[in-house]
């Protein structure tokens, strides 16, 4: 055996050719290793993992603990000048010589195809990546010494695989002196001199090594990290040493192991060493089919494994990878566990391949490995309390990954785990229940709370998951768990749920009440979004005080109910709710009115929410917050109907206003609304009043009896005189009578107030004493500024009590017409005395008291002053008026006395005032007061032509009248004109009366008109008749206007206008136009033109107006211009909105719809009837032109900007018959008009003016066209066109300038961008025959991306020669036939196109890009019809279609379609056979012994040799299914009957193989736990190889084979099968065994054998029939012997019970 050395020359020779011929292959060699070692990875520290995976890779000696140990020094220890070098040690059991050849190679690893073995690496070439850091790589390894080098060999010129031997530099005693001297060197070193640009990487990531790449190694136990350098100070890395240790094994099942995994950390700048616990789930599923990749073929089970964290994760870094390759990648999941399988990664091992299907085979895995690994976590520790699960479920991959596929698993998971029972339920038991998320609910943690409480003060809550949903346990049920609940779909309990639990539970009544407030505050906090819409509201929640002042519930639905409806109450001062609670017991809580206990009144108050529940009690509960003033409101309105509780209602207000809790504007309020009883017993509410009981009242002495009970006054009844008791509080009538005149209005003369009713009493004389009272009773009224009622006060001013003197005769009068006397006014009641007679108070009678009673006999009507005499006499003299009229000596003695009155320098307003409104003067139009009547004199002259004025009839009281001028001016009469005019306009006369009117009296009105305020009158009178003089005669107002200079042009226009006679009225009629326009005169401007536009518009109405009269509108028209007059509405309306302005079109139109011809209009009226202004001789002539200015501020159009909606808008656009005569000229402005229309805001073309100019106008390279058909060429496209390649628009007839016009040619429909330019180029690719052209046409579309919309253009031109050829349907084609089958079927576009447009031809057209499914089958069905033999290259080709894309699609398409299969042929040739008739030889002896023995062909036809794209096991996988059979299963196999002369001899069963050593083989078999087969039905089935008699012949026992086809020929072959077992009779036939018929007859006959006693015992499990076979055969072979079949069970873990053992002994006593 060669030495490490001398393998090391042999290589270099034999391989690399140094020193021997060069080899042509060497630099092509070593560009590969340099170019895929640079690619691999993209970054440097890969290498690292390459190395552990190495390490892991290697096999180790037993009893070793496997150990990978990093150490970087800055010795050179190499002598290559290295700043650093890095050293890896390893403790397996070294490089072997394949080892050394395979990194000597690319591609050549010895663990290649090994993965079943545990190997993890796979490229092959781990060990180059290292060149990315050392330019020249040492293995010191089992004598061998080498080094590698990245430059190319001086000797063969090839790099990274040429090995050198290395003497020295390193030395064994080198490495050594760097490792340490205590334990022995490991086996392998690898020494790495660095690269200067390398040392910090490597460095960092030594610094970083994840704590956690030992997580899913199975063999390294021990990997460290650390720098030496002399001086230690100098040293960099963070060195760590990382440990692994396997705890006991818990779980193994379902081709599962769980176990725990400790791994420590140990770093040298942390003080503490950190571990972690992993708990490790490990689990197998089997690969399927459609997930196998070249690389993983021979593996048949993808092993996951799982490790969930227990506690802080051992990390460096910021990074913790997810997902392990047995190494970690760089894959962040976001999950909280990591993934381990064997997946395929990317070149760079930075991630898994996503889109890879062996990965997402086992992604698809992952799921089912995570639900089993959670339920173990879960379910497992039964002993733990529910406390400790939550932390499990911190496992679950709540938060979504980065990565898409990974989100799709975990979505799986999640979808499997809510159907798994393993979320926690509260049951208040030490038992654990565990349900479904769906099945468990949530609750509010406030509630949690809640139920705490209740439970610490002995509330039951067992029963809490029985209201229909479990609950989630409360150690759960916490916001830190939200994330994980919500992700299981753990929802909250919904709100009925909480109704349930509260009715059937003892939380309100069993609680204190601070936990009682939590609950309404739970309630209350939650009311809206949760219980609003349940069944709370029936619930009994809230506490009230009973009638017997128990604690009693009510529901929300009793405060609420429409019949016996309970109203809950609270106090609002908490100091009034136990006084609250007693009074409503003595009412008997009146109303149904209850008061919530005062504990909790108090618990309410004292609550940090109390505002809240306040609330809520109001706005849900309709509790009332009442305070005492409050329920005496309530009370008063339910105790009507109890005479008790009337009364005892006063004694609760004097007891609530004793204990001040109601004030005194409460009893205000109160005021005659407290029900009371009367003297008859009697409740009454109603009431003006109450008079205290009779009983020693004052009130009886004046009235004797209650004088007003119709009035609603009442007598109090004699219960309130009693002593009574209430509420625990007493109290005497006296006091109560007290308490109800000082707060309740009861009360007795003089405090009474009266009604407003008369009293009897007053109608007869009163004594003085009753008078003194009167007089007191009205004192104290008046002291307390109370209002006198009107009946009550008139009965005692008319009333005739009181003593008067008259004419010195005594009497009774009533105080309103008596007076009080004094000394001070005597002569005037003397002088008066003329008149009437006067009555005196008596005041001798009443004595000197009565003057102190002065202010109250005033208010009873008595009269005092001198102003009352005054009045008095007046109102005497009036009412004599009003019986009879006073004579004219009465009226001048009235003068008279007003006189005497001035000349005693008194005034006389009190006398006058009395008379000056009564009728009793008499005046030319009857009897008038002095206000409404007139002294006449010259000035009342003129205003008496026009108006009735009373005026004194001075023929009656004749001139003496005339000498009371001043008295008659102080009673009112009018005395001088002094600019009456109100007076003459009240009395103007009618208008029949006036007419006609001199100048003086028009001016005269038009006077009142202006000084009055209001002169309508006046105004509608004038206006109602033809009073004013015009020029045309006397006319109304309306009809009349006042000439003005400045604007009367306008009124020169027209005749029939009225103008005013200003020679008649003189000038000073002009001063007043006021007054004037208010009856209606038009003296305005605005007004004039508004009458003048009436008459135009009615005269252009009737088409009356004439060229003259437009001529003369003008001219007035550029006069106003010229003023600072302003057009009114109505001239503008007149101007613009009548039509008044004839065209050339024989109409008349608005002034905006005409236009002013000019020479700027003569390219476009070719083609646009346009509505120019008739300026012909007939008509307007030249001289409307003149007008120019003028008509443009009419409106009318001068400029093509104005005229373009005529073109474009209201059809005028007129084309020719023949597009011919549209010239370039007429065309242009057309578009200059479109463009004008265009610039307009938010502008679009009609649908009219578009569906005109679409007619055939446009000239292009194609002819006339419409705008849709045409193109305008861009410069842009003559890259790919010509513009006479399609419609484009001809520019050299419209010359350059058509390209400006770009925007409007777009508006009319043509097209002018190249996506819109493709759709009608593709239409016109069909006209084209030309193959240069439609090749330009077809690139211009691939170049703007064009897109079919319509099946039409779908056709591709498939040229024969240069101008002729055919249009093909696009599915008729395809880019590519690779094999050159489908030649004559479809058309190959790389025939006849370049390969830019292929593509275009895919995308746009949908061109296959080869033949598809069913165009295979439409061959094979055409090869079918014609019988064509077919070629090996026209077979290979057509399934190697099928195995490349093989999928269920195409297997059912091909079982459907395919009715002939492939055979082989004697001539080469490939023919078709019926399906049915075609099999598969899966059967090698059936095979042979059909293809010797029958001249058919019947076995599917396959390549030999097979060939790489069409693997023969694909092909008959393929040809399976699609329903070929498989030989094996459709033969019938026939024994043939023993013929009775057969030469058979018995011989002795003990003498063969039927013994002990083939029924103990058997019975270990039929032991196997899969079988579940009990020890007496074991024993059973072989119990027939006990009772079995054997013949045995030297002549071959021979069997039968048919075959049945589809035509009904049946094919027969016979071959020897040497054994039979005729099981029913217990015999067994057998050639003789010669044993010098060597090996292949011995194989022969146990194959035979085996099968034979396989099927026999085994026919009811024809599945374990080819194990038991194998095993018997090797049986078989081994002649049973005893030792070799016991080692032959334990290598396939069989095994014999006691049963069994005692069975064997039984049946075989003597062995």
């Amino acid at each position: 055996m060669a030495t490490p050395r001398q393998h090391i020359d042999h290589i270099r020779k034999s391989k690399f050719a140094i020193g021997g011929e060069a080899n042509p292959l060497i630099e092509d060699l070593h560009q590969a290793v340099k170019h895929l070692s640079a690619e691999l990875y993209t970054k440097d520290v890969h290498f690292l993992m390459e190395l552990i995976q190495n390490a892991e890779d290697n096999e180790y000696p037993e009893g070793v603990d496997p150990s990978l140990e990093f150490v970087i020094t800055s010795r050179d220890i190499t002598a290559t000048g290295a700043p650093a070098t890095l050293l890896i040690f390893n403790n397996e059991k070294g490089f072997s010589p394949k080892n050394i050849e395979s990194i000597c190679s690319v591609g050549r690893s010895t663990k290649r195809g090994n993965r079943k073995r545990g190997y993890i690496g796979e490229k092959g070439i781990g060990f180059k990546s290292v060149f990315l850091i050392t330019a020249q790589p040492y293995v010191f390894s089992n004598g061998y010494q080498i080094r590698f080098n990245e430059g190319p060999c001086p000797r063969c010129n090839l790099g990274y695989i040429v090995p050198e031997w290395v003497e020295e530099s390193p030395t064994i005693s080198d490495i050594k002196q760097i490792y340490g001297s205590g334990p022995a060197l490991p086996t392998t070193t690898i020494i790495l001199p660095l690269k200067p640009d390398k040392v910090k990487p490597v460095k960092q990531q030594l610094s970083s090594v994840h704590p956690e790449v030992l997580l899913f190694l199975s063999k390294i136990k021990c990997l460290s990290v650390k720098e030496d350098n002399e001086d230690p100070k100098l040293n960099t890395v963070s060195a760590i040493s990382i440990t692994s240790e396997t705890n006991f094994l818990m779980r193994k099942n379902i081709d599962a192991e769980s176990y725990t995994l400790h791994l420590s950390a140990d770093e040298n700048n942390v003080n503490l060493k950190r571990e972690c616990g992993y708990y490790m789930w490990k689990q197998k599923f089997p690969v399927r089919p459609e997930n196998k990749v070249d690389r993983r073929m021979e593996i048949e089970e993808w092993v996951i494994n799982l490790a969930f964290p227990i506690g802080e994760r051992l990390h460096r870094g910021s990074n913790l990878p997810g997902v392990y390759a047995f190494l970690p990648t760089e894959m962040v999941t976001g999950f909280p566990f990591i993934i381990q399988a064997d997946f395929v990664l990317q070149s760079s091992r930075e991630t898994i391949l996503l889109d890879d299907k062996w990965n997402q085979g086992i992604l698809d895995c992952l799921p089912s490995a995570f639900i089993n690994a959670f339920i173990s976590l879960v379910k497992t520790a039964e002993d733990a309390p529910v406390s400790s699960l939550p932390r499990m479920f911190d496992f679950l991959p709540v938060n979504s990954s980065s990565y898409e596929k990974l989100n799709a698993v975990r979505e799986s998971i999640r979808v499997k785990l809510v159907e798994e029972n393993i979320v926690p339920s509260e049951s208040y038991k030490q038992q654990k229940f565990f349900h479904k998320p769906s099945e468990v609910g949530r609750l509010v943690h406030t509630f949690w709370n809640i139920l705490k409480k209740a439970r610490e003060n002995g509330v039951s809550l067992h029963n809490l998951s029985s209201h229909g949903r479990y609950i989630l346990h409360s150690s759960f049920d916490k916001p830190a768990y939200d994330h994980i609940l919500n992700f299981l779909g753990v929802m909250p309990v919904n709100c009925e749920w909480y109704v349930k639990c509260i009715k059937s539970s003892n939380l309100i009544l069993g609680v204190p009440e601070y936990v009682y407030m939590k609950l309404l505050l739970f309630l209350i906090d939650n009311w809206q979004s949760k219980f609003h819409s349940t069944s709370i509201t029936s619930v009994p929640l809230i506490k009230y005080v009973s009638m017997d002042g128990s604690i009693s519930l009510s529901s929300i639905d009793d405060a609420f109910g429409r019949n016996n409806r309970r109203v809950l109450c609270m106090s609002t001062h908490l100091h009034h709710a136990d006084w609250l609670i007693n009074c409503n017991k003595e009412f008997r809580c009146v109303a149904n009115y209850f008061f919530l206990p005062s504990t909790t009144q108090v618990a309410i108050q004292s609550c940090s929410r109390k505002e809240s529940i306040l609330e809520w009690l109001q706005d849900r509960v309709n509790v009332v917050a009442l305070d005492v003033s409050d329920y005496a409101d309530l009370v008063r309105k339910y105790i009507i109907g109890d005479r008790k509780l009337v009364v005892a209602y006063a004694h609760f207000l004097y007891h609530s206003s004793t204990k001040n809790f109601l004030s005194v504007g409460k009893f205000d309020s109160l005021y005659g609304n407290v029900p009371l009883v009367d003297n008859y017993g009697n409740v009454t509410t109603r009431r003006n009043g109450v008079l205290v009981p009779a009983n020693d009242s004052r009130w009886t002495c004046l009235l004797v009896s209650n004088p007003w009970r119709q009035e609603g006054y009442v007598e109090l009844g004699e219960d309130y005189l009693l002593p009574g008791n209430f509420a625990g509080e007493s109290i005497s009538g006296e006091q109560l009578i007290q308490f109800l005149e000082k707060n309740l209005g009861v009360s007795d003369i003089p405090s009474l107030h009266p009604a407003n009713a008369g009293i009897s009493a007053v109608y007869g004389p009163l004594t003085k004493e009753n008078v003194f009272l009167l007089l007191d009773w009205i004192r104290c009224l008046r002291h307390r500024g109370a209002r006198i009622p009107e009946k009550f006060l008139t009965s005692i001013k008319e009333g005739s009590w009181l003593r008067i003197t008259m004419n010195g005769s005594s009497g009774y009068r009533p105080p309103s017409e008596s007076f009080f006397y004094t000394s001070k006014w005597g002569n005037i009641l003397q002088n008066g005395s003329v008149l009437v007679d006067i009555p005196l108070v008596d005041q001798s009678f009443y004595g000197d008291k009565l003057a102190e009673y002065k202010e109250e006999l005033k208010i009873m009507g008595v009269m005092f002053g001198y102003g009352d005499a005054c009045n008095f006499i007046g109102k005497r003299l009036m009412s004599l008026a009003k019986s009879s009229t006073l004579t004219k000596s009465n009226v001048l003695s009235i003068l008279n006395f007003i006189r005497y009155l001035r000349a005693q320098l008194l005034s006389p307003n009190e006398f006058i005032q009395s008379i000056r409104e009564g009728r009793w003067l008499r005046t030319r139009c009857g009897e008038r007061s002095p206000a409404e009547s007139v002294l006449f004199d010259q000035e009342w002259k003129a205003a008496s032509l026009i108006s009735n004025i009373p005026f004194i009839d001075q023929e009656y009281y004749g001139e003496e009248i005339m000498c009371f001028k001043t008295e008659l001016q102080l009673l009112g009469v009018t005395v001088g004109f002094s600019e009456s005019y109100q007076l003459v306009a009240c009395n103007l006369k009618s208008a029949s009366s006036l007419t006609p009117l001199t100048s003086d009296a028009l001016l005269l009105i038009l006077k009142c008109i202006r000084h009055l305020r209001s002169s309508e009158k006046l105004v509608n009178t004038l206006k109602s008749g033809k009073f004013l003089k015009t020029n045309s005669g006397y006319r109304t107002s309306s009809e009349c206007f006042l000439f003005d200079p400045e604007w009367g042009c306008l009124l020169n226009i027209f005749g029939g206008f009225a103008v005013l006679d200003h020679d008649f009225y003189g000038s000073s009629i002009f001063s007043y136009r006021t007054e004037l326009k208010k009856i209606g005169v038009v003296v305005e401007f605005d007004d004039a033109a508004k009458a003048f536009a009436v008459n135009f518009k009615k005269l252009a109405s009737l088409s009356f107006i004439t060229k003259d009269t437009v001529m003369a509108f003008l001219s007035c028209y550029r006069q106003l211009k010229g003023t600072s007059l302003k057009f009114p509405i109505d001239l503008k309306s007149c101007l613009h909105d009548v039509k008044w302005l004839r065209t050339r079109l024989g109409d008349f139109r608005y002034p905006r719809e005409c236009i002013l011809f000019g020479p700027e209009w003569e390219s476009i009226s070719p083609i646009a009837l346009l509505p120019f202004i008739d300026d012909s001789d007939n008509y307007y002539g030249k001289g409307i032109h003149e007008y120019r200015k003028e008509l443009k501020s009419m409106g009318v159009i001068l400029e093509l900007k104005g005229g373009a909606k005529y073109v474009v808008d209201d059809n005028g656009l007129c084309f020719p018959p023949d597009p011919c005569y549209v010239t370039s000229e007429n065309a242009l402005a057309l578009l200059k008009f479109i463009g004008i229309s265009l610039e307009r805001a938010n502008y679009s073309l009609t649908g009219t003016f578009l569906k005109k100019v679409s007619q055939r106008w446009l000239k292009t390279y194609a002819g006339y066209m419409s705008p849709n058909q045409c193109l305008l060429f861009d410069s842009n496209w003559s890259l790919f066109l010509k513009p006479t390649d399609g419609p484009f628009i001809d520019e050299e007839f419209y010359g350059p300038q058509i390209q400006s016009y770009r925007k409007e040619l777009n508006a009319i429909g043509v097209i002018v961008d190249a996506e819109k330019a493709c759709a009608l180029l593709a239409s016109y690719l069909g006209f084209h025959s030309e193959i240069n052209t439609i090749v330009r046409m077809y690139k211009f579309l691939k170049a703007f991306k064009w897109k079919p919309e319509t099946d039409d253009v779908s056709r591709i031109w498939i040229p024969d020669g240069n101008k002729s050829g055919e249009w093909v349907d696009s599915m008729k084609c395809v880019l590519h036939d690779k094999n050159g089958l489908f030649g004559s079927q479809l058309c190959v576009l790389e025939k006849y196109y370049e390969s830019d447009l292929l593509t275009f031809f895919s995308s746009v057209l949908n061109v296959r890009a080869a033949p598809s499914l069913d165009d295979y089958c439409k061959l094979w069905k055409l090869w079918e019809s014609t019988g064509h033999r077919l070629s090996h290259t026209e077979c290979s080709a057509f399934w190697e279609f099928v195995v490349r894309h093989r999928s269920p699609t195409i297997i059912r398409s091909l079982s459907d379609n395919i009715e002939k299969l492939p055979i082989g042929s004697g001539s080469g040739e490939i023919l078709l056979s019926k399906k049915q008739d075609v099999f598969i030889g899966d059967d090698l002896l059936l095979k042979d012994l059909f293809e010797q023995l029958s001249t058919h062909q019947i076995f599917v036809w396959y390549s030999q040799p097979s060939l790489p794209s069409l693997p023969r096991t694909k092909l008959l996988d393929a040809y399976r299914s699609i329903g070929v059979r498989k030989i094996s299963e459709s033969v019938q196999m026939e024994e043939l009957s023993l013929s009775a002369g057969s030469d058979f001899k018995q011989i002795n069963s003990k003498d063969t193989v039927f013994g002990k050593g083939l029924v103990r083989l058997m019975l270990g078999f039929l032991a196997d736990p899969c079988f579940e087969m009990e020890f007496k039905e074991r024993h059973e089935a072989v119990q027939c190889l006990l009772n079995v008699e054997v013949f045995e012949s030297p002549e071959p026992i021979t069997v039968c084979y048919s075959l049945s086809l589809s035509c009904g020929q049946i094919l027969k072959v016979k071959a020897s099968r040497m054994v039979r077992w005729d099981r029913e009779s217990s015999k067994f036939f057998t050639q003789k065994m010669d044993k010098s018929g060597g090996h292949k007859f011995l194989l022969e006959y146990a194959t035979y054998f085996s099968e034979v006693i396989s099927e026999g015992v085994l026919w009811e499990k024809e599945d374990q029939i080819g194990s038991l076979a194998e095993l018997i055969k090797l049986g078989f072979l081994l002649e049973f012997n005893e030792e070799a079949v016991g080692f032959l069970m334990k290598s396939k873990n069989l095994q014999l019970f006691v049963e069994d053992e005692e069975f064997l002994s039984a049946a075989f006593p003597s062995e």
